[in-house]
């Protein structure tokens, strides 16, 4: 019998002396000082324990960013749970008290304050990187600290195309294999670029990318809160998707490029607008899309000046549908997500699993 799903558990076993674990050791231990881990406590009963990046250092404070697990109610995943208490494990190993200062559970991101130690630095978040075809064929690095051994952890992978079984279609999949431990911490690039933060399932890691990221930080800055329109559609790029709609695309529209469209909710805008299961959406706003994570910055961008200017989330996107071949313009008229419409991931709890035991289940948590 092995115990399964606990915060301590290790990954990354970098014992071997070749050269791939070399490089993951020089790249995890280039930006170390910059890893903590944070654990919250209900009284004296732990609640959750992640992973933490320092992205901010002032004199007197430095700003932590991590995963809004450890302030979900993990009952009701629209939930904050009141009266925490935050403590953070630093790189040396010493325990600090922690305030939380914002946090979104749209986006699972938080942002803990503690004191200040000059002794730690702030990673360069904001040299953030392109996703673009080179990053595709990149090494990547997922790092994590444990919380009560303090114990530094990576593990190495690439970046795929493919679509998160988690609710947020702004998620991005890398083969870094993590545990819990690794949950809230940074993933990186072979020249130690911040990629993004990662999240946990059972076969591959989600991450949220730092483009979307650094557009959150920048709404806590502004608004207080991450202001995101509610459109009722999901999409995918479309070199993610089946091999047979690619082809059924690319035989209507030889030229085309967009986001395919998932999913679009019953009485949603996208709904009202006309748009279908199948359209090929190729521009928004007269920008043309190349793929997902172009459609999910140009939104956040788009609610910021909106909300700056006190105009409404409209949208203009031309829509290409190869079921009739034909093109169209529409308008969406967005709305801002409330808490009914955030997202809602399951954590997995604590147990001991029988070696033998074939666990194929599909049980994911972020």
């Amino acid at each position: 019998m092995r115990l399964v799903n606990t915060f301590e558990e290790h990954f990354g076993d970098l014992d071997g002396n070749n050269e791939e674990h070399a490089r993951v050791k020089l790249l995890a231990s280039s930006i170390s000082k910059s890893v903590v881990s944070l654990a919250s406590f209900k009284g004296s009963v732990r609640h959750f324990v992640c992973t933490g990046i320092i992205f901010g250092h002032m004199p007197s404070e430095m700003s932590i960013l991590t995963s809004a697990s450890l302030v979900r109610c993990l009952g009701d995943k629209a939930k904050f749970v009141n009266k925490l208490k935050i403590k953070v494990r630093l790189p040396s190993g010493k325990l600090v008290v922690g305030k939380l200062w914002k946090y979104d559970y749209k986006y699972n991101i938080a942002v803990v304050k503690t004191k200040s130690f000059p002794e730690f630095h702030a990673a360069h978040v904001h040299n953030g990187v392109q996703f673009n075809s080179e990053l595709f064929q990149a090494n990547l690095v997922a790092i994590g600290r444990g919380y009560e051994s303090g114990e530094l952890m990576a593990s190495g992978g690439t970046l795929l195309h493919k679509t998160s079984r988690l609710d947020s279609q702004e998620l991005m999949i890398s083969t870094c294999k993590i545990t819990k431990a690794g949950i809230g911490g940074p993933l990186i690039d072979s020249s130690g670029n911040f990629v993004g933060m990662n999240f946990y399932a059972k076969d591959e890691t989600p991450f949220m990318p730092v483009s979307i990221l650094l557009k959150c930080l920048k709404h806590f800055e502004i608004f207080g809160r991450v202001v995101q329109p509610w459109l009722g559609l999901r999409v995918g790029s479309l070199r993610a998707e089946k091999l047979s709609i690619c082809e059924e695309i690319r035989n209507r529209f030889p030229q085309a490029h967009g986001i395919y469209v998932e999913m679009v909710s019953e009485g949603s805008p996208a709904a009202i607008s006309g748009i279908k299961v199948g359209d090929l959406i190729s521009t928004l706003d007269g920008v043309a899309l190349s793929n997902a994570q172009e459609f999910h910055e140009l939104i956040l961008d788009k609610a910021e000046c909106a909300l700056k200017c006190s105009e409404g989330l409209v949208f203009e996107v031309y829509v290409l549908r190869p079921s009739d071949c034909s093109g169209f313009v529409v308008t969406l008229n967005g709305e801002e997500v409330t808490m009914i419409k955030q997202n809602s991931w399951p954590v997995p709890e604590v147990e001991w699993l029988d070696p033998s035991t074939n666990d194929n289940s599909d049980f994911t948590m972020w």
